[in-house]
C-alpha cells in the first residue's frame, strides 16, 4: 500500500478533478497522476471507476446528511421533502457534473442511509406506510437529479455557444404557427423558480397518491 494515500484522500482528490476535468475526465489514470502515484497503488481502497463513484456519491451524501440534519424538523413530511430537495440540490451544485456521480451508485456508509429512519418515523406515525415513505423519497432524489444533471448540462452547454437555447433562433427555426409552444419558450426559466414550480409539482403528485 502507498504510504499516505488514504481513501479519504483519494476521494477528496477525486471530486476536485471532477471540477476540473468533469465526469468524461475523471479517470482511474488521471486520479492517478494528480496524487502523483501509479494507478494500481489507487486499487487498494477503490477497485475500478464504479467503486471510485461510490465513494464520490457517499461522501456527497454525507454532507447532505449533515445538512439537513441541522435544519429542525419541518411541519410534515412537505417540509420534510422540501428541505431535503434543496440541499440535496445546493450540494450537487457544488462540483461540476454533481449529479452525474450519483446516478447508479451505491452508498457506502450506513450511517447515510440511516438518515432516513427519523423521516420515516415520524411520517409513520401519522399514517404513513414505510415503502410509501421510501418511495417519496426514491421519488424526490430522481427528480433532483435529473433537474440537476440538465441544469448543469445546459450551462455548460451555454458556456460553449451562448446561441444555443437563443429562443429568436428557435421560434424561427418552429416556423409559422405553434404559437403557444413559442410563448412557453419565451416563459421557459431556469433557476431557483423553475427547481421550486417543478418540485411542488412533484410534492403535490405524492400528495394526491396518499389521498387517494
Amino acid at each position: 500500500m502507498t504510504k499516505g494515500i488514504t481513501r479519504e484522500r483519494i476521494v477528496t482528490a477525486a471530486l476536485e478533478l471532477l471540477d476540473d476535468k468533469g465526469m468524461d475526465g475523471l479517470t482511474v489514470r488521471a486520479l492517478a497522476s494528480r496524487l502523483d502515484v501509479r494507478a494500481p497503488a489507487l486499487y487498494w481502497h477503490v477497485r475500478n471507476k464504479q467503486e471510485l463513484l461510490d465513494e464520490m456519491a457517499t461522501e456527497v451524501m454525507r454532507r447532505v446528511a449533515g445538512a439537513f440534519a441541522a435544519i429542525p424538523p419541518g411541519v410534515g413530511w412537505h417540509d420534510d421533502l422540501t428541505f431535503f430537495a434543496r440541499v440535496l440540490r445546493s450540494e450537487y451544485l457544488l462540483h461540476r457534473d454533481g449529479a452525474r456521480i450519483f446516478s447508479g451508485t451505491r452508498i457506502t456508509d450506513p450511517d447515510v442511509v440511516r438518515m432516513k429512519e427519523p423521516l420515516f418515523e415520524r411520517w409513520t406515525a401519522v399514517g404513513w406506510k414505510p415503502d410509501d415513505a421510501d418511495d417519496a423519497v426514491d421519488l424526490v432524489t430522481a427528480f433532483v437529479v435529473g433537474f440537476v444533471i440538465e441544469e448543469q448540462e445546459r450551462r455548460q452547454s451555454a458556456e460553449t455557444d451562448p446561441t444555443r437555447y437563443s429562443t429568436t433562433q428557435r421560434d424561427a427555426w418552429l416556423g409559422e404557427g405553434a404559437s403557444l409552444v413559442k410563448e412557453a419558450g419565451h416563459l421557459h426559466d431556469d433557476g431557483d423558480q423553475r427547481f421550486e414550480r417543478h418540485l411542488g409539482m412533484v410534492l403535490d403528485g405524492i400528495a394526491a397518491r396518499l389521498d387517494a
